[in-house]
């Protein structure tokens, strides 16, 4: 119940609600199935709601496990007080709970460990109450040879290590020292002896400073980067001088002698021990807050190119272009089938070329080609002019990216498809496929190959590999499957599948032939009742004996749907075709305990465009000609792009020059935005400014904003500040103040929290 309340507040939705979330979820429901058919339960929460109830379920959960596994450790410490319980179970973050926990922890022998077994506790009291004495005359008790302790200094030494170690693990003076190096610190890079030519790329980075609480993503990972590669050092801290102040504020309560020696521990233990441990805490936490941000980049990237708009079922062309080496160009049927396969060298002489003309023009006839796809690599443009002036009739010419088709050629998925081809044909076969239908195509390839985000290699895999599965789930279940065409790829993204159930629908299917009704898929191997449950709303049959199992009802509902076709005297055919009669369903009749009037709308919604692919239609683009090369570019030029990648600080376009241009953030538009996704998507059509050109460095610099059309001041709206719902991200609670306290009072509470 607990646990329901929190997230309820937190996503500012009600606790029932997550309660039934939370409910399904352990039952294993996945989360597009109890967003798209558990409406009524959940209240209609969205795809986003659900996962973030999820995510947050867990993270409760998981600090709970670790709460348990403390009280237990001090319990067998014989350390737990009713107190220190208290502070445990209060303890809302996993930060905080350490940080409880770290006086107690079992740890290796420190300066400390070894100045109270020579019998100094007593001593480090006494100081750290900075009550009137002399610390050498009080010290000088504490002389024992036999102990180790053969001077007043080496005592003196000993009690401030101990002081030095409480105030490092003291939880109160940690969670106000992080707030100071979050607040306040900053990120300081500077470039190593040496490597400035070596590391040039990193260039803006050999003297650098930056404040860690307004750094973003892209540049704690640029850093981050370079100091992993030896060319950068990387430093993260406040100033020593704020530091200082802190702790003294803190644990300076006098004016005498013993307050000089507790401030000389503070200096100590800032430099040895609280300041090593905060810039790890710091590094670990913005490192994974930027992780979170360019995941979050790459997902939405990812979502954009996935829902990309498919071709469709057509006969395909598709050529993997090349210089020297030719042209690798495969024939592919309505289904994405292999044809035909051959190699043809347009570029490598005029005798060539000839022979190129006569395959391409013959290969076309011969399978009734409606398209031709070329991969954007090298020889990509030149491959393209060649293939434009054969003039081919009806054929739609089209580049496509091949980011990642050559990982793909040579994947374990490949081989298994192709086992007889080379690598070559594989990625041919990859390009003409990601026109027909990109989704199918691209959830082959590993994520951090299909071109898309910022620095996707740098952040921790497991969570862009789960972002990526979330994000491809989505995808998948949103566009729908069609059961008999479907590879076991992209199968076992749907909903209640998986790889080995994909698997095993793909053998039943080579065995049995074609799926006709959904419910035979209760026939393939270890496929249960709730496999079925959550699947099948999610896989279509075209030309299916039901018409409903070309649509997205859950077959669940087909009882209710043949009802309201029988309440109307016609047949459920009828129904799909007929929008009169769809209009004159009285829904409210239909409103039962489980179902609702959402999802009675999203039925009548299905009958009226059963299996509605929700992509956008597809739209023939080409660059202009006689610009194929970095070199072909001027500042001034006008030309038309593809948006290919979105980050935080811009967006890059394609412009058919083998080379990416930079539109940055500044450069996007006329207003003001803080972030490209405002306006722009990937696979967007987009006109561009070359603003400037460096050859040598392939760089190219772009500008949208001369080519925006402005409406007129009168017709200007204000732009809506909509809350953005952002996944939960755990994060250090800040400690409310205390209340003041007079100098006694202080002390006393110092020593009590010592003890």
């Amino acid at each position: 119940m607990e646990y329901n309340v929190k997230i309820a507040q937190e996503l500012s939705v009600g606790s029932k609600q997550v309660s039934a979330t939370i409910a399904l979820l352990d039952e294993g429901a996945t989360v597009p199935f109890i967003s798209r058919y558990r409406k009524e339960v959940t209240g209609s929460l969205d795809e986003v709601q659900v996962a973030a109830i999820r995510d947050r379920v867990q993270q409760l959960r998981d600090l709970d496990k670790r709460r348990e596994a403390i009280l237990k450790s001090l319990t067998d410490m014989g350390k737990l007080t009713p107190e220190l319980e208290q502070q445990i179970n209060a303890a809302e973050t996993m930060v905080l709970l350490e940080d409880i926990y770290l006086p107690y922890r079992p740890k290796r022998k420190t300066r400390a460990t070894a100045a109270r077994e020579k019998g100094l506790q007593p001593l480090a009291d006494n100081l750290l109450a900075q009550k009137n004495i002399d610390p050498e005359l009080e010290a000088g008790k504490y002389i024992d040879e036999e102990k180790g302790v053969n001077n007043i200094e080496e005592a003196l030494a000993g009690a401030r290590d101990i002081i030095a170690e409480f105030i490092s693990e003291n939880a109160e003076v940690r969670a106000k020292m992080r707030t100071l190096f979050t607040e306040k610190g900053t990120f300081q890079s500077k470039v190593a002896d040496g490597k400035e030519q070596e590391g040039i790329k990193y260039k803006d980075y050999f003297d650098w400073t930056e404040p860690v609480k307004s750094a973003p993503s892209h540049r704690i990972l640029a850093m981050r980067r370079g100091e992993k590669e030896e060319i950068l050092y990387l430093d993260i801290k406040p100033t020593e001088e704020d530091a200082i102040d802190l702790l003294e504020k803190e644990l300076i309560i006098a004016r005498n002698a013993a307050a000089a020696q507790v401030g000389l521990a503070i200096a100590d233990g800032y430099k040895r021990l609280l300041k090593p441990s905060m810039e790890t805490e710091i590094r670990l936490l913005t490192k994974k807050q930027a992780d979170e941000e360019a995941i979050r980049v790459f997902a939405e990237n990812a979502r954009q190119l996935l829902l990309g708009a498919p071709l469709g079922q057509k006969r395909i062309m598709a050529i993997d272009p090349g210089f020297r080496t030719g042209c690798k160009l495969v024939c592919l049927d309505e289904q994405g089938k292999l044809l035909e396969n051959t190699a043809i060298y347009p570029h490598t002489g005029a005798g060539q070329a000839k022979e190129a003309e006569k395959t391409v023009q013959h290969l076309f006839e011969r399978y009734n080609i409606e398209a031709i796809a070329i991969g954007n690599g090298t020889a990509g443009r030149e491959t393209e002019v060649f293939v434009r002036n054969l003039n081919l009739p009806g054929a739609t010419i089209v580049m496509v990216n091949e980011s990642g088709a050559s990982i793909y050629s040579a994947s374990e998925v490949a081989r298994d498809e192709f086992p007889d081809k080379d690598i070559t044909v594989r990625g041919a076969v990859s390009i003409g496929r990601r026109l027909m239908d990109p989704l199918a195509e691209l959830v082959k390839i590993d994520p951090k190959s299909i071109g898309v985000g910022q620095y996707q290699h740098d952040v921790d895999q497991n969570k862009l590999q789960t972002s990526l599965d979330d994000t491809v789930i989505s995808c998948v279940n949103a566009v729908g499957v069609e059961l008999n065409t479907a590879s076991k790829q992209i199968l076992a993204y749907v909903s209640g599948l998986g790889p080995q159930l994909a698997q095993n629908i793909v053998e039943y299917r080579n065995l049995n032939g074609a799926f006709k009704r959904r419910d035979q898929l209760k026939k393939v191997a270890r496929l249960g009742d709730k496999a079925y449950e959550q699947a099948a709303g999610f896989l279509r049959i075209r030309g299916a004996e039901n018409p409903l199992d070309t649509s997205a009802v859950h077959p669940e509902r087909y009882t209710l749907v043949e009802q309201m076709a029988k309440d109307l005297k016609c047949s459920v055919q009828d129904l799909m075709r007929d929008n009169t009669l769809r209009k004159s369903i009285p829904l409210q009749k239909y409103i039962s305990d489980t179902v609702g009037l959402p999802t009675l709308n999203d039925i009548i919604a299905e009958l009226a465009k059963p299996g509605r692919d929700p992509r956008e239609q597809f739209e023939a683009f080409s660059f202009t000609d006689g610009v194929n090369s970095v070199s072909d570019l001027k500042p001034g030029m006008k030309l038309p792009g593809i948006v290919t990648n979105i980050t935080n600080f811009g967006a890059f376009v394609d412009i058919g020059v083998h080379q990416d241009g930079l539109v940055h953030l500044s450069q996007i538009t006329n207003r003001y935005i803080k972030d490209p996704n405002e306006v722009l998507k990937v696979h967007q059509k987009v006109e561009v400014t070359v603003t400037e050109v460096d050859v040598n460095r392939k760089r190219i610099s772009l500008s949208m904003k001369e080519n925006e059309k402005r409406e007129p001041a009168a017709a200007t709206k204000p732009r809506e500040n909509k809350p953005v719902q952002k996944p939960f991200v755990q994060r250090p609670t800040k400690p409310a103040p205390e209340p003041e306290m007079d100098m006694m009072s202080k002390l006393a509470a110092l020593k009590d929290k010592f003890k």
